[in-house]
């Protein structure tokens, strides 16, 4: 370990060597560019501005001849003002000076006229030079100040010839007369020499205002752009920011630029921008000899280093492996198992002083001893003595080990002890280490027993279900056996009326319960996902629960018992969900008469128990029927769970009733209570918290009801109606049309939502009153016929009244109707009042 630690160290001075050489090699690199780079930009400084000087003195040179011309044609026209010479003379003059004029300057680009007494002389004359007002001009103003001296204005627009023009002007000595020499800039320009200008070069000619009266580039610019350019060139120039050699300016190319002038002696100026890029060029090739030169070192420096940072990683890796092993392991030992002996490589706290360093394997094995049970201890000798690990060997066993609990100094916890053999690793010997794994032995333990309390319980939901099917196929085989028994006997009996009366009683009777048991099974598994609903409106609670109590009146006289209703009430009118109330009391009242004997009592008794806002309201049934065993007590509100052991007589149900009434107490905020006794009855006992509500806001919600016989008499009044029915079952539409036949109502068959549309589309206007349509139909179904039926161009589409009839009852399937544009949703089997009633209210 110090050697490797020993060559650790060196590789890291290594290293460090080489990083700082190539840090010193590198500030050295980039300090010789620096120096050379600031040379550079020197020498193009003293370049530039000697570059403009020489272009300046050209510029001077021309200046200086159109001066001497203008004096001397000045000279000139002194001497003819002082021999009185005649405006004609003087005309005949100027134009005889204008003439020899190109011969002097090699141009004729010089307009030449004079102000003489008032009046201007042209050599070319212009239409208007006689109304022109001259001493509003510049050059008259600065001809006047300047008192015989020559003076060149900033360039301006010919209001002739709509061109810049310069006016070149001196006065005369002895008179307020001058002489004048237009100029356009471009000819002020004498300079052949531009092509010699550095790569990417560009020249420019200011005139004292900082107009630009000649430009010189190596690309090609619009002269509305140029401009702003040269403004911002002159305007540095004159601050003074562009005068170190450094400077620079971005020019239209979009690269940075030095700025070399020069400023004349009339105030004109001379610029010229050299890009960097040109300046330094003689700088790249050096910068790629020492880019080059560094990037060798850095490979050579690089692969050096990291072939070092390689065997170091390595080492390093090695020996936070081995760390990271040791801190895994709370006692490592290597064990000879020829010669017996151990080596404690790292040894348990509480055993440290009671073993040595080295020492016999068996002193190990008794130290072991110790700290477990003696089961324990036997098992571990029998597992790990010299013998077997020679064995393990033998047959290249590389690991072998197991779990077991062990004494610490603070309690019991479970280790894995494991013997380690590599060929590579020793000749003749096993690693035997211990590792602490408390936590992830009681984790396995706490899920073994998890998963057999869910294998338990699994098989419990099992047996119930298995119980609840069992039941559920008894019961519904009963009504069915006795709809199918006694629809035999009716046809057989065709022609005795009473008895085919009471046949066909009995078989709606068993009709009624099977559908019972069918309603119970489809309200569990509403509960169960979720889709039960509460609809809370103002009610009467007290006449909700007579209404209740008044359906089972015929019940108790049949089976002679005696039921009876108690209400003790301050407050009747409350917030609540009907339907949901008279569900719970019709549960309640059911099992009461299904568990009970002729001669029962059965008492339902309705209390207020406070008279605040929010009161709560106590609703019990109680009976003296058989009762329950203390047993069942316990899961009297579980599904499929039912009570039958005691009566003398089958009972049928589903075992849901209960479940259904416990499920929705809870979705009210409410409880539940059961008190009950074999031999001597049951009582349920609900309580709800129900908010009390006024008259006011009971008549501002609440419709006014109708008694039975109202609706009953209503219900049926649809004679003269045309209905369409679209169903795929006979017997179904058999039974629909045989039925509304009888009151007078009109029926078109349709066997598929295809046929549906196809008669809605094809009949006349309004011909149909209503729809009444089957869900599941082969072809399109019926929510796809709806939805046709709307979309179609035609005026009664969208407001037909729609009813679907189906088997579908869940929730979703009501939401699927209602997307589809139907107008209401009524469930098989067919209670004919209610769809008799909807069709009334409908149509």
């Amino acid at each position: 370990m110090r050697h490797h630690k020993t060559k650790h160290r060196t590789t890291l001075h290594n290293l460090w060597l080489n990083v700082v050489f190539l840090l010193f090699f590198a500030i050295l690199t980039i300090f010789s560019l620096y120096m050379m780079r600031e040379k550079l930009l020197q020498n193009a400084q003293q370049f530039g501005t000697s570059l403009t000087q020489n272009y300046a003195a050209e510029e001077q040179n021309h200046i200086d001849t159109y001066s001497a011309m203008m004096k001397l044609g000045t000279q000139y026209l002194d001497q003819m003002t002082e021999n009185n010479a005649s405006e004609q003379q003087i005309q005949t003059w100027i134009e005889n000076f204008f003439r020899k004029m190109p011969q002097v300057l090699a141009d004729n680009s010089v307009d030449l006229y004079a102000v003489v007494e008032g009046h201007i002389v042209a050599a070319n004359p212009w239409e208007g030079d006689a109304s022109y007002d001259f001493r509003q001009t510049d050059w008259y103003r600065m001809a006047m100040e300047a008192n015989g001296e020559v003076v060149f204005t900033p360039a301006y627009l010919d209001v002739i010839t709509g061109k810049q023009v310069i006016t070149i002007a001196q006065k005369a000595h002895n008179s307020d007369n001058m002489l004048l020499f237009d100029v356009f800039p471009e000819n002020f320009h004498t300079t052949d020499d531009m092509q010699s200008l550095p790569e990417g070069s560009s020249y420019y000619l200011c005139d004292q205002t900082g107009t630009l009266l000649y430009a010189h580039e190596t690309a090609a610019h619009e002269d509305t752009q140029l401009q702003p350019y040269v403004d911002s060139l002159v305007q540095r120039i004159k601050e003074g920011s562009l005068d170190p050699y450094d400077a620079s300016i971005i020019g239209p190319d979009g690269n940075p630029c030095g700025v070399y002038y020069y400023q004349m002696s009339n105030g004109w100026i001379t610029v010229l921008t050299i890009p960097f890029r040109t300046v330094l060029r003689e700088l790249t090739g050096i910068y790629r000899l020492f880019l080059l030169l560094s990037s060798l070192f850095l490979i050579a420096a690089s692969l050096l280093s990291i072939r070092d940072y390689r065997l170091n990683r390595k080492i390093r890796r090695t020996d936070d492996t081995v760390r990271a092993l040791g801190n895994l392991y709370y006692a490592i030992y290597r064990v000879n198992y020829k010669t017996g002996m151990y080596e404690a490589i790292k040894c348990a706290s509480d055993t440290r002083r009671q073993i040595s360093t080295t020492g016999r394997y068996a002193d190990l094995l008794q130290t072991i001893q110790n700290v477990v049970a003696r089961s324990t201890y036997e098992e571990f000798v029998d597992s790990f003595s010299l013998e077997n690990i020679q064995q393990l060997v033998h047959d290249q066993v590389t690991e072998f080990g197991g779990d077991y609990l062990r004494r610490f100094e603070n309690g019991e916890r479970w280790v894995n002890v494991s013997i380690l053999f590599d060929k590579a690793f020793a000749q003749d010997e096993v690693v035997l280490a211990f590792r602490e794994v408390n936590r992830e032995k009681t984790q396995q333990l706490e899920q073994l027993e998890l998963l057999q309390n869910a294998l338990e319980s699994s098989h419990r939901s099992e047996a119930d279900k298995n119980a609840f099917f069992s039941n559920m196929s008894h019961d519904m085989r009963t009504p069915l056996n006795a709809i199918i028994g006694l629809s035999e006997l009716a046809q057989r009996d065709l022609n005795d009326q009473d008895k085919l009366k009471t046949l066909l009683d009995k078989i709606l009777f068993s009709g009624q319960q099977l559908l019972h048991l069918v309603n119970d099974v489809l309200e569990i598994s509403r509960m169960e996902q979720g889709h039960i609903s509460l609809d809370y409106h103002p009610i009467d609670l007290r006449q909700c629960v007579e209404d209740c109590v008044e359906i089972f009146r015929h019940q108790a006289k049949k089976e002679e018992k005696n039921l009876s209703l108690a209400c003790d009430l301050r407050h009747s009118m409350v917030l609540g969900d009907a339907s949901r109330i008279s569900q719970i009391l019709n549960n309640l009242l059911s099992n009461a008469f299904k568990y009970s004997e002729p001669g029962a009592s059965i008492t339902v008794r309705l209390n207020e128990n406070n008279s605040d806002k929010h009161s709560s309201y106590e609703l019990s049934v109680q009976d003296t029927g058989i009762g329950m065993s203390e047993e069942f007590l316990q899961h009297v509100f579980e599904p499929y769970a039912r009570e039958t052991r005691f009566s003398a007589r089958s009972v049928v149900g589903t075992g849901l009733g209960m479940a259904i009434v416990h499920s929705l107490v809870k979705r009210m905020d409410g409880e539940i209570r059961v008190s009950s006794e074999l031999g001597h009855g049951s009582t349920f006992t609900v309580t709800l918290p129900l908010q009390t509500v006024t008259e006011s806001e009971t008549s501002a919600s609440m419709k006014p009801a109708e008694s039975p016989t109202q609706n009953e008499s209503s219900a049926f009044d649809l004679r003269g109606k045309k209905l369409l029915i679209a169903e795929d079952n006979e017997i179904n539409m058999e039974i629909a049309t045989e039925i509304l036949s009888m009151h007078e109502v009109q029926v078109v068959q349709a066997w598929d939502g295809q046929q549906a549309v196809e008669i809605f589309s094809a009949s006349q206007l309004h011909e149909f009153d209503a729809i009444l349509m089957d869900m599941q139909m082969p072809n399109m179904d019926g929510c796809q016929a709806a939805h046709t039926i709307r979309t179609l161009d035609r005026a009664d589409a969208a407001t037909i009244p729609i009813i679907a009839v189906t088997a579908n009852a869940f929730p979703e399937d009501i939401a699927k109707t209602q997307a589809a544009g139907m107008n209401a949703h009524i469930v098989k089997p067919i209670d004919f009042t209610v769809l008799c009633q909807l069709l009334q209210a409908l149509t």
